[in-house]
């Protein structure tokens, strides 16, 4: 007698939103901290900060992308 438990249709989209969110950060951390070995092997004679900066710069990125995606779910909303 185990009953199958359901996810609520407001869990669902939550969890694909995160997984949305997830991975959009990790592909843009990726491609920021890969543009910034780039730079810094061509034009910042290997450096570290075009590294950290490209990586900044795509977690960010991110970060607002995800912001813009649970705003327009209606999950996070902003208090005036």
């Amino acid at each position: 007698m185990s009953e199958i438990a359901t996810s609520s249709p407001s869990t669902s989209l939550v969890n694909a939103k995160w997984d949305v969110v997830i991975s959009n950060g990790i592909v843009k951390s990726g491609l920021g901290f890969g543009a910034g070995v780039l730079a810094s092997v061509l034009f910042f004679r290997r450096r570290a900060f075009p590294v950290w900066l490209g990586l900044g710069f795509g977690l960010g990125r991110a970060y607002s992308e995800g912001d813009s995606i649970f705003r327009e779910a209606g999950i996070r909303e902003v208090k005036a």
